[in-house]
């Protein structure tokens, strides 16, 4: 359960994520899917009932060891647009130092790289991030989460702002990840065809509840229609 100003914004959510899947959380704008996400690293807290990550159940004493096993894909890739790619993506390794120090060893460096390589960013390692176009942008925030090298990548309405052709390849490019990679995938979306197109499995949220929860090929166009109602 988690509220904000006494309004009920997520209520009796109840579920489970098998390693190595690729959910998406479907729903309207409001509906609760960006609060769900942000209960799972601990950027909110739940005010009632427990999160558990790999074992290990979420609380302040333990937010550190879970945001380094969970990274965090942005609808906004929440890039700092006047460092440069390379040291954007080398910000991902905070979560595992003691310090805000923006000091990388060399393994990190050549690590990032090899994520800029693999999401078709090299040649743009040593330039501003502003200057790059939204799609590019956010291939950065998703280097970014993966240098954690997260168990589970959260992505929170990743092609909200982009276009078609550019959010196909974003979205692309995080079906690689899950299947290369063997990384747990849960990914908030509104678009019913992305959903179809890339979830094993997809979760329906209305009004903060789970409304259903089914393997893609089992939701019905009804199912779908029902979250979307007013």
């Amino acid at each position: 359960y988690k509220s904000f100003k006494e309004k009920s914004v997520l209520e009796d959510i109840s579920m489970s994520i098998k390693d190595g899947e690729f959910v998406v959380v479907l729903g309207s704008s409001g509906a609760g899917k960006s609060t769900l996400l942000r209960c799972m690293n601990g950027l909110y807290i739940p005010e009632k009932g427990s999160v558990e990550i790999s074992g290990i159940e979420l609380n302040r004493k333990s937010m550190r060891e879970i945001r380094k096993r969970v990274g965090f894909i942005f609808q906004g890739s929440c890039v700092v647009g006047n460092l440069s790619v390379l040291t954007n993506v080398l910000m991902g390794s905070l979560s595992k130092k003691n310090s805000m120090s923006l000091r990388f060893t060399k393994s990190e460096k050549e690590k990032a790289l090899e994520l800029l390589d693999m999401v078709g960013l090299s040649e743009y390692a040593y330039i501003r991030t502003d200057k790059l176009s939204g799609g590019q942008r956010q291939r950065v925030g998703i280097a970014r989460a993966l240098l954690q090298e997260p168990e589970i990548l959260l992505a929170d309405e990743p092609v909200a702002s982009l276009d078609p052709v550019t959010a196909k390849e974003i979205l692309d490019l995080i079906e690689k990840i899950n299947r290369e990679m063997k990384t747990t995938i849960i990914c908030n979306l509104h678009q019913v065809e992305y959903a179809r197109a890339y979830a094993q499995r997809i979760i329906g949220i209305r009004n903060g509840k789970i409304d259903f929860d089914e393997n893609t090929e089992s939701v019905t166009t009804r199912q779908i229609q029902h979250i979307y109602e007013n």
